[in-house]
């Protein structure tokens, strides 16, 4: 998935910070780090059996809409880069993030599972508000979101995930996909839900 031309790439620095937003992209940055995070506090067929319930629910379909919304023409690309196709994608999002959180409750999941799975449905929810004044930065948002969480779990993780992050919010001002504004927002918001879901029990 990607929101970046050819043209866009081209030259050693922008294509390394096309990398970077694609592999800072929030579907890849939540899967790795929640793997992480199962891994690190849950014995390993249980962390297994939550990480493929979390994608089954919420990352595949995210997925499955990006790609198919891009391929059918709905959209230029894998990526909701435009604020008027946002408002037709938050409510997509926050319905997978109903559904994750739903079956992280009816498989009875730890606690913290939940508790992390209702902070982002409503970190979505905030984010499809805000998106009527501005495009919030998803990459900043969950980049931060997970680095914080991470923290918490393991600082090793948590300053490689925050090494990642400031390489994430770098790219995407320098390929110009958001202003300043809208990454520090994506940045606020993320480490506010990031703190919650860590330091703030359900």
């Amino acid at each position: 998935m990607t929101d970046m031309s050819d043209k866009e790439c081209a030259g050693p620095v922008a294509h390394f910070a096309c990398l970077v937003s694609r592999i800072g992209h929030p579907l890849v940055f939540i899967t790795v780090s929640a793997g992480i995070v199962f891994a690190k506090q849950l014995p390993a067929k249980t962390a297994l059996f939550i990480l493929v319930a979390l994608l089954l629910s919420v990352i595949l379909p995210t997925a499955f809409l990006l790609v198919t919304g891009a391929r059918s023409g709905r959209r230029p690309d894998a990526n909701v880069s435009e604020r008027d196709e946002r408002r037709r994608f938050y409510p997509w999002a926050i319905l997978f993030s109903v559904l994750g959180a739903f079956l992280m409750w009816w498989i009875q999941a730890p606690m913290f599972v939940l508790h992390g799975a209702c902070v982002m449905l409503a970190v979505f929810i905030l984010a499809a508000i805000i998106n009527a004044w501005i495009k919030i930065s998803l990459h900043a948002l969950f980049a931060s979101y997970c680095a914080v969480i991470l923290f918490q779990v393991d600082v090793v993780f948590g300053v490689a995930a925050a090494m990642m992050a400031a390489f994430v919010f770098w790219s995407r001002l320098f390929l110009s996909r958001h202003t300043l504004i809208e990454v520090v927002a994506g940045i606020g918001l993320g480490v506010g839900g990031g703190m919650v879901a860590a330091w703030w029990p359900g």
